[in-house]
């Protein structure tokens, strides 16, 4: 696991070695072990490795090919670079090392592109072809490693993370009013957008393209929902089970010690739990509780750890919030506000003390319907069809304004099911799971930031995504949307920051890409069955975990957002918050944000949510953008 950087200079200076060695600088905790770089008259790439395959300084990048031809920088784990060495050796190509890096290099040599599909991994590489004059960068299928780019103008500036872009003197950053409106729906910059606007995210499944030219984007994978798998119930849960034991064995190979995520829910227990049985020797595992008892789930870890006999450790987070949190929100280089990146963070420093790789639980609830949203948005479809199409759009949209005119809980959920029974089912889903609703954003945006976004409205990511999907019912759809939205937009860079920001490699069998396209074939019944979510899931771990865990109500990564606004992080909100000189009060109302501020702490209202979104954009901003910020690693 590692950082990559770099630039092409095909028609401009863009940069030296001394360059190189300052992006480098900015993302060395993404790779301690060590720091290399390459320059030509064209390119010059830069690289920080976490050694866990082949730790001889044979893995060393920049790598080159064995004919010097080609070099490349690697941030990732090829699963399955074994067999594909294996297959090159058959046909005479001469290795130099034990790496997957040296395999990517060899597929390239007779595949370039085209190699891209043959890659089982989580991969962002950027590989420079020295004959072609062509560099080709790539990005893994589900988006588990980052790769950002900025043009300038037919040249590119490239990296994993935006600071290491940052670092150049001449690097715009002028912010996206669209990408701020976004943040606050989504809690995330949805790709392929950043929160600037000269600045881009590679999608998921794409690779890029950059010569003397300009630089090209296309597409090389994407998940279908439309052919269904022809098999009983008993044969695809088999299946499941074996696949995913095969996926979680792949994922066990290292060279360096190895552990688990173990949050006591059902994919962190199941993925434990398959770990233990391939295991000659106890598994490590970590968890994070919180005093709160609503919102701590370290008993239902223990348990499973005292099934497994695993090698268990256990971190609570106690008052430390305000004491670390501007520290951890300077690893996201734009807005991020899902609050489980704080006990993320902290199980990611917990596992690191212990192992240099985890492996974790994630893409359960998306790859197979495990959120209970998707409860929700199956009501609300059921209600839906109980009124006529006139009734929904012309009664309910005034019954919910009347409704918006009271303050208390009970009003406030009616005024938003109703406004999301009067639309669409793609629309519905995004109403019913956007952070800020149009009312509070209405309160909040000043009137500059409205006229500069025009008529732009978040929704249009939901449903571009939604209209994208080719599965056969509504289910599908929105799991096809939230593969390609919340999952690499929020999931996969709250995993992969707060882990790089220890060092540590994080890895998850359930996102192998053939594990994904494995549960898109599956019917809708057999995720969401009778309002049992993650059936045939469930179903595959039954074997393995009690009852307890599979079946209890599901808690998330949460954390106590209301209590923390009032006590743990009160003053430290307050200070940034309610500063006349923050961020914030160049694109909110200073008097609605102090509003909302008050009734939270008056404990009339639970603004929890929207004041941390808030918080975080303020931190960012002023590690970011604010005058005295100075971007580091």
């Amino acid at each position: 696991m590692c950082g990559i950087a770099g630039f092409t200079q095909f028609h401009q200076h863009i940069g030296d070695q001394t360059t190189l060695e300052t992006m480098e600088q900015a993302i060395f905790h993404r790779g301690p072990d060590a720091g290399n770089h390459y320059l030509d008259d064209n390119v010059g790439l830069a690289h920080r490795r976490l050694s866990i395959i082949d730790l001889s300084a044979a893995g060393t990048q920049p790598m080159h090919s064995h004919d010097g031809d080609y070099v490349i920088v690697f941030n990732g784990e090829i699963y399955n670079y074994q067999g594909l060495r294996e297959a090159l050796v058959a046909e005479g190509y001469p290795f130099q090392n034990q790496t997957d890096t040296e395999v990517i290099l060899a597929l390239y040599h007779k595949y370039q592109e085209k190699m891209l599909p043959m890659l089982n991994g989580m991969f962002a590489f950027a590989l420079w072809d020295k004959k072609a004059k062509k560099l080709l960068i790539g990005r893994d299928r589900m988006g588990k490693k980052p790769l950002y780019y900025c043009p300038k103008g037919e040249d590119i500036v490239f990296a994993s993370e935006l600071k290491a872009i940052l670092t150049l003197p001449d690097v715009p950053k002028d912010i996206r009013a669209d990408a701020v409106y976004d943040f606050f729906a989504y809690q995330y910059v949805p790709d392929p957008k950043t929160i600037f606007t000269h600045m881009h995210k590679l999608p998921p499944g794409h690779y890029m393209w950059v010569d003397a030219n300009g630089y090209q984007v296309e597409q090389y994978w994407d998940v279908s929902f439309a052919k269904q798998h022809q098999a009983t119930e008993k044969q695809l849960g088999d299946q499941l089970y074996q696949l995913l034991d095969h996926c979680t064995r792949q994922r066990m190979v290292s060279d360096v010690p190895l552990g688990a995520f173990l949050s006591g829910g059902v994919d962190s227990s199941g993925v434990v739990a398959m770990m233990a049985k391939a295991s000659p020797t106890p598994v490590k595992t970590c968890s994070i509780g919180f005093d709160e008892k609503a919102f701590n789930e370290t008993e239902f870890a223990q348990a499973v750890a005292d099934k497994y006999q695993t090698e268990h450790h256990e971190f609570m987070v106690h008052a430390n919030v305000a004491d670390n949190l501007e520290k951890i929100v300077a690893y996201f280089d734009e807005p991020f506000a899902d609050p489980s990146l704080v006990p993320t963070y902290f199980v990611s420093q917990l596992a690191r003390q212990q192992v240099t790789v985890a492996i974790a639980g994630d893409g359960g609830d998306e790859v197979f319907a495990g959120y209970e949203k998707y409860s929700i948005d199956a009501t609300e479809n059921k209600l839906r069809n109980l009124f006529p199409a006139v009734v929904r759009k012309q009664v309910f949209p005034p019954l919910a304004r009347v409704l918006g005119k009271f303050s208390n809980t009970l009003c406030k959920k009616g005024r938003s099911l109703l406004t999301s029974l009067s639309v669409d089912p793609a629309m519905g889903f995004y109403m019913s799971n956007a952070q800020m609703d149009d009312a509070t954003w209405q309160a909040l945006a000043k009137p500059e930031l409205k006229q500069a976004l025009g008529d732009y409205h978040p929704s249009k990511i939901t449903l571009d995504a939604y209209a994208r999907a080719d599965g056969p019912d509504h289910l599908s759809k929105i799991l096809y949307t939230d593969m390609k939205t919340y999952l690499p937009g929020g999931i996969l860079v709250k995993v992969d920051r707060m882990s790089m920001a220890n060092s540590l490699e994080v890895r998850a069998p359930i996102l192998d890409y053939q594990v994904v396209e494995f549960a898109a074939g599956l019917p809708s019944e057999l995720k969401f069955h009778q309002g049992e979510k993650k059936y045939l899931l469930k179903e595959t771990f039954k074997p393995l975990l009690p009852d307890d865990i599979l079946y209890r109500k599901k808690m998330g990564f949460s954390v106590p957002l209301a209590s923390w606004f009032r006590k743990e992080i009160h003053d430290l909100a307050a200070k940034y918050l309610l500063a006349s000189d923050s961020g914030l009060h160049q694109y909110f109302n200073p008097e609605a944000i102090r509003t909302i501020w008050q009734q939270h702490q008056s404990g009339s209202h639970d603004h929890g949510a929207i004041l941390w979104s808030m918080l975080m954009f303020e931190l960012w901003w002023q590690h970011y953008i604010a005058p005295s910020a100075k971007v580091e690693g």
